[in-house]
């Protein structure tokens, strides 16, 4: 493994970037004015595939640069709480059908909601486990310098809860 970064063989981040940039600049200023749960569980899975990408280059990096190493690393816990978020915001949308808001309880049993490509409930509970297993609970109560100290930790009940994840009461951090 060489210390020096070389170019790779074929680099399509830029073309993700373009595309997200491309979908922005068609969809958002015509588009609906609220989100669709298809386009959540599509930046989910997003997510999802850039949290494993950093991952993967925090586990690399990390053995030759520690500091480059625990900054993708923090980048990547980032991406998470993100992930999050994205996953939350997609329970508290309405169904295209019926208007009505889905119980959570769908998603703690790992049921998919809708049709076979909105499996955002099994992504994020296949990820959660691999969020178990490389992150520590400090990483996940780590603040980052924008927030506030009145603000709970994002995902501290990822690390505490079992698997399958059960719901938690809501318990705000000292």
């Amino acid at each position: 493994m060489s210390r020096t970064a070389s170019p790779t063989a074929q680099d399509f981040v830029p073309f993700a970037t373009a595309a997200l940039d491309f979908h922005r600049a068609l969809n958002i200023p015509g588009g609906p004015l609220v989100t669709t749960r298809a386009e959540l569980d599509t930046l989910h899975a997003h997510l999802i595939s850039l949290y494993g990408l950093l991952d993967a280059h925090a586990g690399r990096t990390g053995q030759l640069v520690a500091v480059e190493g625990d900054q993708l690393r923090t980048a990547r816990t980032r991406i998470w709480q993100a992930a999050e978020h994205l996953h939350a915001a997609y329970h508290a949308a309405p169904r295209p059908d019926s208007g009505e808001i889905p119980a959570p309880e769908a998603c703690q049993a790992g049921l998919p909601e809708g049709a076979p490509e909105l499996t955002i409930c099994q992504r994020h509970q296949r990820t959660a486990h691999l969020v178990r297993r490389r992150t520590t609970p400090a990483d996940l109560h780590a603040r980052s310098p924008a927030s506030s100290a009145a603000d709970p930790p994002l995902t501290w009940r990822i690390v505490h809860a079992p698997y399958p994840r059960q719901r938690l009461p809501s318990v705000r951090a000292p």
